[in-house]
């Protein structure tokens, strides 16, 4: 097991900069998910990590050893890639022995190594099985299984749930957290997908146009997103934003066209009497009679989803539709009002410029 350092890393191809400073460390045996939409460059930062991508500056520490110059093979690594990468012509325990047979390993102990990860990852039935006989699932579980064989310092996965329908990630996400608690492996681990990164992770590096715009754990970036992307991009259906005022006295905030609500801790003066961007996320609102501090919402159309309902809706003639979850079915019809509020201690407010959070 081992510690990774990024420090103050930048990527460019030519002229164009696509990862712009990031730096973080990565404690030993952490489980460490880079998160965020395509093309925002997680997996450029997880194959630098590797040595499959040069780094144009900065450096990479591997248990306090500066790795930039060392090769793939050397740095102590293993990876899992989307595509699973196995040979069809080889047997599941010919594809999890062969890096160790490359590495002329006795054989005695490629049997033990690869009989043990088999144990783990429920593979020993399969052994003598060509990978075209196998489920998607299995095949990254062999996938998964020859990279535990090496034994490596870190683990490193680039969206290997991603070609896998909806109930398998759902098992296989159990499967790796399980692993990783087993073996204690430091991992980086790549995905868009939010569910994935929240069920996985110790913490977040949340990612947009090559820039960090968050670290913390699943429930920090979830109750204090640190922008407005951030706020955004995590929990589902997605937060509702709301653009407002705050009052002279920063103890409320005025919604254009969809009425005010209380705030409190109260707004620092830098803050009173300037346009906001104001974040509800849909699970936050509640049913209330209709008066001071509420927002009416306007029902678009409903989607029952049996344990909850989602209503979308807008708040006066010219606002964007939002989003309420709600507990059980109802069957609120189109066009009719509902008044909503929230609790302060709910609201997520955001400077509108720059799009950072308004408070601690």
């Amino acid at each position: 097991m081992a510690d990774v350092s990024l420090r103050d890393i930048y990527k460019s191809f030519g002229q164009n900069e696509v990862i712009h400073g990031i730096s973080c460390d990565i404690h030993d045996g952490e489980f460490i998910v880079i998160l965020g939409p395509s093309g925002c460059g997680k997996s450029t930062v997880l194959r630098m990590i590797a040595g499959l991508e040069v780094i144009t500056q900065g450096d990479i520490a591997i248990n306090g050893k500066v790795v930039n110059q060392l090769e793939p093979a050397d740095r102590d690594i293993a990876m899992v890639f989307q595509n699973y990468a196995l040979y069809p012509h080889m047997t599941v325990f010919k594809n999890m022995a062969y890096g160790l047979k490359i590495r002329r390993m006795p054989k005695a102990e490629i049997e033990e190594r690869v009989q043990r990860a088999a144990r783990i990852l429920e593979l020993t039935e399969f052994l003598d099985r060509k990978p075209r006989q196998l489920s998607g699932g299995q095949r990254q579980r062999v996938a998964m299984g020859r990279c535990i064989v090496r034994e490596p310092k870190v683990f490193l996965f680039d969206e290997p749930l991603s070609n896998l329908d909806a109930k398998l990630r759902v098992q296989m996400r159990l499967e790796l957290r399980n692993l990783h608690e087993t073996l204690g492996i430091t991992s980086v681990y790549v995905t868009h997908d939010q569910v994935e990164a929240m069920t996985l992770g110790d913490r977040l590096i949340i990612m947009e146009n090559g820039y960090v715009e968050q670290i913390g754990s699943p429930l920090e970036v979830y109750e204090r997103p640190a922008t407005i992307f951030v706020a955004g991009f995590i929990g589902s259906p997605a937060m509702n934003f709301f653009e407002g005022r705050a009052s002279r006295d920063g103890q409320s905030l005025e919604l254009s066209g969809s009425g005010s609500l209380p705030v409190y801790p109260h707004l620092e003066p830098d803050f009173c009497d300037k346009a906001v961007v104001v974040g509800v996320r849909p699970e936050h609102f509640s049913l209330a009679p209709e008066g001071d501090g509420t927002i009416k919402m306007q029902v678009d159309h409903l989607e029952t989803l049996g344990a909850d309902t989602l209503v979308h809706g807008k708040s006066g003639e010219e606002s964007s539709l939002f989003t309420l979850r709600l507990p059980d079915i109802h069957n609120y019809k189109k066009g009719s009002s509902l008044f909503l509020s929230v609790s302060p201690e709910r609201l997520h407010l955001f400077d509108k410029q720059s799009g950072k959070r308004i408070g601690d």
